[in-house]
């Protein structure tokens, strides 16, 4: 029986190039979901689960407008949050998960965002990819959070190969340069994104494509 082939893995010192022409084409790299506060953000992105930035915006712009506040949320009540999110895919599970968070962040911490992982994953709604989101951009530590296009950049550059998205993680955290990790998501995801796209990746535009292991990079 043969042994199956490891995915090959990018270099290290190919991995830091990788990100320094990244940082050079967009040096402050953030999310693109509007919010005004580590609360705004951590509904942001609980919303934002099989949904689009674009479309989780448009919904909170006036849910936001309403209740900015988890005291606020939470007098808003389930179904005024699921008014104002309605255009979101799973809208009424998700409105129901931002009042509850929201009451156990007053309950049990003084209505603050925790800048920790245990005390975000134990809110519903938030898994391990909206915490690290959370804990990276409302508090500036280097987590990575992989979402679809991370994922697939991860897999499909050789930089983190992994057969799941906590595979990748792991393997992005330990490969990433320190340097580089606050904004390793936003880079990533933002080339997954734009660039490096699931049906037909940009190579002909991407800054990385020299030191990509992708054996079909398309120039056309």
């Amino acid at each position: 029986m043969s042994t199956p082939k490891r995915p090959r893995k990018m270099k290290l010192a190919d991995i830091e190039t990788c990100f320094a022409r990244l940082a050079d084409q967009l040096p402050d790299p953030k999310t693109e979901l509007t919010y005004s506060s580590p609360y705004t953000l951590l509904v942001a992105v609980v919303l934002s689960a099989q949904a689009t930035d674009v479309g989780v915006n448009r919904a909170t712009k006036g849910l936001f407008a309403a209740a900015a506040t988890p005291q606020a949320m939470v007098a808003l009540g389930v179904d005024g949050i699921a008014h104002h999110i309605r255009t979101i895919g799973l809208f009424n599970t998700k409105a129901k998960n931002v009042h509850r968070l929201s009451e156990l962040l007053i309950e049990a911490h003084d209505g603050i965002v925790p800048d920790d992982r245990a005390a975000l994953e134990a809110l519903p709604g938030v898994g391990r990819k909206t915490a690290n989101v959370v804990l990276n951009e409302a508090f500036g530590q280097p987590t990575i959070a992989v979402d679809t296009h991370i994922f697939r950049v991860g897999n499909r550059t050789g930089m983190a190969p992994g057969k799941t998205p906590d595979a990748v993680e792991v393997e992005l955290v330990r490969r990433v340069p320190e340097v580089w990790k606050k904004g390793a998501h936003h880079w990533l995801i933002l080339h997954g994104r734009y660039v490096c796209k699931a049906r037909k990746p940009d190579c002909g535009s991407c800054s990385i494509a020299a030191l990509c292991l992708f054996k079909d990079k398309v120039f056309t």
